[in-house]
């Protein structure tokens, strides 16, 4: 009777931990889904808090069988009678899993990002942030691809968010042409092609607009050995439609440049090779 009691004991303890986490993650997913937008809370805290729940559960269902399962209670005992040793190891063998854990804590408490936001993670990493858990981020790229990140590395990484206070984005577009080029008028073909773009957004305050300032500027940046480089300020919603709206301009101001007689350069080198004069029986 004593080992089906023990067996009940221990598979009831495993049974509450394993429905308690499910239904948990289960209510704050649906809270989060349906209620966070209206009632003006932070996803990112809810999605830390759902993937910490599972933790929390299963530490104390792990306590609660070695503190009453009579067999356990040894193997208790010399745990913590050898808990310095113990310590020891698991502290070296574990630093990456505990530096990841409490990158999951600061990012949790200093906010560098929440879910939903696009982010630059370093040089490589870019996307939108679609989940935080206490060893790792999960984000989603434009390939439709899902990067895991742990949190350790994401503490050492320099992070650009594009989403933080104002997600518009200020794009910079910039085009080349040669040196014999009507400068001003690709001045004026970059700036009309940009300012009637359906995705371009207008910035300019009231008094800008009496006074007669552009949509879009456009600026002569740098004179280079081959071209001159000319760059446009667009503003756009998010860094999506930045994308979108540098890609169609590229296509549309070639063509425009095409149509005006203006070129856009490349570079090149000529390359000269002279032969010497060699008398007569001369090795080469």
């Amino acid at each position: 009777m004593e080992e089906y009691a023990l067996v009940i004991r221990v598979g009831g303890a495993l049974i509450i931990a394993f429905l308690l986490n499910f239904l948990l993650r289960r209510i704050i997913k649906l809270f989060i889904n349906r209620y966070a937008k209206r009632v003006s809370a932070d996803a990112t805290s809810f999605s830390f808090l759902k993937n910490s729940v599972g933790f929390i559960i299963f530490c104390v269902a792990a306590i609660y069988i070695l503190q009453y399962v009579p067999g356990l209670k040894q193997v208790k005992t010399a745990l913590f009678a050898s808990a310095g040793i113990f310590a020891a190891i698991i502290g070296f063998a574990a630093q990456k899993a505990f530096a990841n854990i409490i990158g999951g804590v600061f990012i949790l408490i200093f906010r560098p990002f929440r879910v939903g936001d696009v982010v630059f993670i370093g040089t490589e990493y870019r996307g939108i942030v679609e989940e935080i858990t206490l060893r790792h981020i999960i984000i989603r790229n434009y390939e439709n691809r899902r990067i895991i990140i742990p949190n350790g590395i994401i503490s050492d990484e320099t992070i650009v968010n594009s989403s933080i206070s104002d997600s518009r984005i200020k794009k910079h577009i910039e085009f080349t042409v040669d040196f014999n080029s009507d400068i001003e008028k690709a001045h004026n073909i970059i700036r009309e092609e940009a300012e009637k773009h359906p995705l371009t957004l207008d910035v300019r305050k009231p008094e800008d607009v009496e006074k007669g300032s552009h949509k879009v500027i456009v600026r002569t940046i740098e004179l280079m050995e081959y071209a001159i480089k000319l760059r446009a300020y667009v503003w756009a919603k998010d860094s999506d439609d930045a994308f979108i709206i540098n890609c169609d301009l590229n296509n549309i101001i070639v063509l425009r440049f095409k149509e005006a007689g203006i070129s856009i350069p490349y570079p090149y080198r000529n390359v000269i090779i002279q032969h010497a004069n060699r008398q007569e029986g001369e090795s080469l």
